[in-house]
């Protein structure tokens, strides 16, 4: 049985904790939940778990794994303190390592303590395929990201256009990872798992779209090197409280959770 602490309780980390206590996160146990304020859910029953705006309380549960589903702050902060108390981190708000001396330290942290710094899919595809073309001269790796108007609201997208009157695919930001991850914190942590399995952030280059045309989150990857070349094209259904993440990040979550405690893992 794998003991897992979430960090974070809104949309992604409340089907996060629903998979666990489903069972379909595998061989686990949720044992608490780390948010702002305890008190905004004092009525919300989750079985044999804590939620707690308390982090000296949350951390010591001890937890095998913490899931880390609260934004880039919350990574900056609790990553590696929770490596250090001796967790697994998994990290779903990608887009923090974007800062380099960040992300040295909690892998450098993580290898310390002979703990891993783990990165789900979320709502990227591919990431097992890029991470083995990189064994291997990797050439070229670039991320395409169309997301609906209702999507973009409250983001750097209405400095850039109009979002009441557009009504085309406009493009909003090309560059490479490293700042598409600063732009869209909340928007973009796909090009930084991308990053992370393949060239970098400097080398990975990320194209962003708002698309009125669309109801779904597009992200599409292409790459060539030694093994080939990929194209994968996702289209993510957004989740009706936060139309800025999808379904598919819990699965995911859920999935790498799954991984941890089977005894048959795939890709």
């Amino acid at each position: 049985m794998i003991t897992v602490g979430l960090i974070g309780y809104g949309t992604a980390g409340r089907d996060v904790a629903e998979a666990i206590l489903s069972g379909q996160a595998g061989d686990c146990r949720l044992v608490s939940v780390l948010v702002r304020d305890a008190g905004k859910y004092a009525d919300t029953p989750l079985e044999g778990c804590r939620i707690t705006d308390s982090e000296a309380d949350f951390f010591a549960c001890r937890p095998d794994v913490v899931v880390e589903t609260a934004g880039h702050e919350a990574v900056k902060r609790y990553a590696r303190r929770a490596l250090e108390q001796g967790s697994d981190f998994m990290v779903v708000s990608v887009g923090a390592f974007c800062d380099p001396a960040l992300l040295d330290g909690v892998t450098e942290a993580a290898r310390r303590q002979g703990r891993r710094l783990i990165v789900p899919s979320a709502a990227i595809a591919g990431l097992d395929r890029i991470a083995a073309a990189a064994q291997g001269p990797l050439e070229r790796v670039t991320l395409t990201t169309r997301k609906p108007v209702k999507a973009w609201r409250g983001t750097f997208a209405e400095e850039v256009v109009d979002l009441d009157t557009i009504t085309q695919p406009t493009l909003i930001f090309e560059g490479n990872a490293r700042e598409s991850s600063r732009v869209f914190p909340e928007s973009v942590n796909v090009s930084a798992a991308l990053s992370l399995a393949g060239l970098g952030f400097e080398a990975t280059a990320v194209r962003v779209l708002v698309d009125p045309t669309i109801e779904k989150n597009v992200h599409e990857v292409s790459a060539r090197g030694l093994f080939g070349e990929v194209r994968i094209e996702v289209r993510n259904t957004p989740s009706p409280d936060n139309p800025k993440t999808g379904y598919i990040v819990a699965m995911s979550v859920a999935s790498a959770l799954k991984n941890l405690s089977s005894p048959l893992v795939i890709g």
